[in-house]
């Protein structure tokens, strides 16, 4: 592994909007705002569930916004608000090569 492969603390969960570039976690849970949530359930229905691998591929140009995020072989386009519902946990070694 290289120096340079980022990292990001193990054995504590984060915010998926709060991940490094090109780092693996675990989704753990997606926090609901308010009783009957659209918008967590839509991120639910679209695979964040706990268990499923998620990496943060790229960010946009300005404020880092939207984030291109990997969950399975699919690609999503999530604004940080929304990535920030999302609960992880890294996984250990970080990103596959």
């Amino acid at each position: 592994m290289s120096d340079r492969t980022p990292r990001a603390p193990t054995g504590e969960t984060l915010k998926l909007s709060e991940l490094p570039r090109r780092v693996a976690a675990t989704v753990e849970s997606v926090e609901d705002q308010a009783p009957n949530d659209a918008i967590a359930r839509r991120l639910r229905e679209l695979g964040f569930v706990k268990g499923e691998r998620v990496e943060v591929m790229a960010a946009g140009p300005v404020s880092a916004e939207p984030l291109l995020i990997q969950i399975g072989f699919t690609r999503f386009a999530l604004r940080r608000s929304e990535a920030a519902r999302i609960q992880v946990q890294p996984e250990a070694g970080g990103s596959e090569p």
